[in-house]
């Protein structure tokens, strides 16, 4: 993708965030307004149906981001089996979206992590969507040390890469997080290319991890469409 569509990209992503779910015009997600204040949105993804506060108050963490919708619907497409029984940590949840839909796909247990101004608006979601029993919510600042989460088994990231001051810092969790959970835990990490910068937190996460690029990314109903020609793409990570 070019310098110019990518500025393009940013823009066009900066009025209409969920507009990637949006092929040929048929919306899979309502339109979401320039000016998000307190908003309650029905999102689904398959058969999973949540209701979702967003706010663009708190910041940009409000809002619900291209990557969370991508990877929320990876989930859903790999089915219960993918995650029953296992205890999910989701990084720079901000809505908690992605998290809340790994714990109405069975995971037995999600901690949903973010800065504090945005806990208000995770628990209202957990609230909102009745999930009380298996997510909790939980500060967790990326280059902090990682406050006890118990055993974990998988970790979910998405749209983390956007301020570049914080990539040293979101390697270094991402570091941290793979010691204590082990090498059997899965990263999974979804991102949109938005600018040059971008390289400098790729090259500082090389030097920790390998990846792999997960490939072809469901939508919904059998359909399926390679995202990273819209510049977003979903990696499960190795540490090394």
């Amino acid at each position: 993708m070019s310098t110019e569509n990518l500025v393009e990209a940013e823009i066009l992503d900066n009025i209409d965030p969920l507009r990637h779910l949006r092929v040929d015009d048929e919306a899979f997600v309502p339109v979401q307004p320039p000016t998000t204040h307190r908003q309650i949105q029905p999102l689904s993804f398959g058969d999973v149906h949540l209701d979702l506060l967003v706010d663009a108050g708190p910041g940009c963490g409000g809002i619900a981001w291209p990557a969370g919708e991508v990877l929320s619907n990876y989930l859903v497409h790999k089915g219960p089996e993918y995650l029953r029984h296992k205890r999910v940590l989701e990084l720079g949840s901000g809505t908690g979206l992605v998290g809340l839909v790994a714990a109405k796909m069975g995971a037995s247990k999600v901690i949903i992590t973010d800065q504090l101004p945005l806990l208000d608006i995770m628990n209202q979601n957990v609230a909102l969507n009745g999930l009380q029993d298996s997510v909790v919510v939980q500060e967790l600042n990326w280059g902090s040390e990682i406050p006890s989460l118990g055993e974990i088994a998988m970790v979910l990231a998405a749209d983390c890469v956007y301020f570049e001051p914080a990539f040293p810092l979101l390697v270094q969790t991402l570091v941290d997080l793979a010691k204590l959970a082990g090498p059997k835990c899965d990263i999974l990490f979804c991102y949109k290319q938005r600018r040059k910068a971008d390289k400098r937190f790729f090259a500082l996460l090389k030097k920790q991890f390998t990846w792999s690029d997960v490939g072809e990314i469901h939508v919904e109903d059998g359909q399926e469409r390679t995202y990273n020609r819209e510049g977003i793409s979903l990696y499960r990570l190795k540490a090394k």
